[in-house]
């Protein structure tokens, strides 16, 4: 796709964290761009600073939780820009929680439902479209689409789900024009963790990262840009996610180990 200059590009979940530093850098590429968050103060704030950047920008205050968001978020862009180019699907949520220590499985249904099945909605939604511009679908997942990671049931569950969509779905359309790319972050420095829900279904307040050691947002969106402008199958942001998604064919019970460790250092 090259440079994504006049393309028309949504992305979900763009006022925190990846999704605003990934629209911020397709500002300056000169985008068109159609920004959808919860919360309409800091979706307003990232639209200004694209706005400064020189782009087009529209918002659409919604919850890819819910299906008649997801459809207006479509449709403000048609409405708006005539097209669309790219769907970025980076809305979502997470939960650091031990199984055992949760008491309500519905916290697993609200997971499911944002980061799964609020992805398969705006797909929906996008995909006429996309297919009239032979445009891009993105999926934003995680290391934890591709491995087991303790902690992180109902989050890993749920990306499991979203990777195994978009790689199916990408098969479906080998002939349609449309190219399908999955990122797949290590740990990155988001607002996501500090509004991660705990086994009680309270959101934690703080992050349990030890943030000053993982990727920045901005370093994840310039690297996963360039996964996007060469419409690339799978981008896996860290060199340890690469070798562990070849090393678990071999050693699983050693890659096991490592995950876990990798959590406890984090912490």
């Amino acid at each position: 796709m090259g440079s994504f200059a006049g393309k028309t590009v949504l992305i979900t979940g763009a006022s925190t964290g990846i999704g605003r530093a990934l629209a911020l850098q397709l500002a300056a590429d000169g985008a068109q761009l159609v920004l959808n968050a919860r919360r309409p103060e800091p979706l307003e704030a990232c639209a200004d600073e694209c706005r400064a950047r020189g782009a087009q920008v529209a918002t659409v205050v919604g919850d890819v939780g819910i299906a008649a968001d997801c459809e207006r978020c479509v449709a403000v862009a048609l409405q708006r820009f005539g097209a669309l180019d790219v769907l970025v699907n980076n809305a979502g949520m997470t939960m650091w929680a031990r199984f055992e220590q949760v008491k309500d499985l519905a916290l697993y249904e609200q997971l499911m439902r944002v980061n799964y099945l609020g992805a398969v909605r705006c797909t929906a939604a996008a995909l006429p479209h996309l297919k009239a511009s032979r445009g891009l679908l993105v999926a934003v997942a995680s290391m934890a689409g591709l491995t087991g990671v303790p902690e992180r049931t109902g989050y890993a569950a749920s990306k499991h789900a979203m990777v195994g969509f978009f790689e199916s779905l990408r098969i479906e359309l080998e002939d349609s024009g449309v190219a399908v790319t999955i990122v797949a972050p290590d740990f990155v420095v988001t607002q996501l963790h500090r509004h991660a829900i705990g086994p009680d279904g309270r959101e934690l307040g703080v992050s349990p990262m030890r943030e000053q050691h993982i990727m920045s947002a901005e370093e994840c969106a310039r690297l996963m840009l360039g996964a996007m402008r060469r419409r690339q199958r799978l981008w896996i942001s860290s060199r340890r996610g690469r070798l562990g998604r070849w090393a678990r064919l071999l050693a699983p019970r050693a890659v096991d180990r490592l995950t876990a460790r990798a959590i406890r250092e984090r912490r």
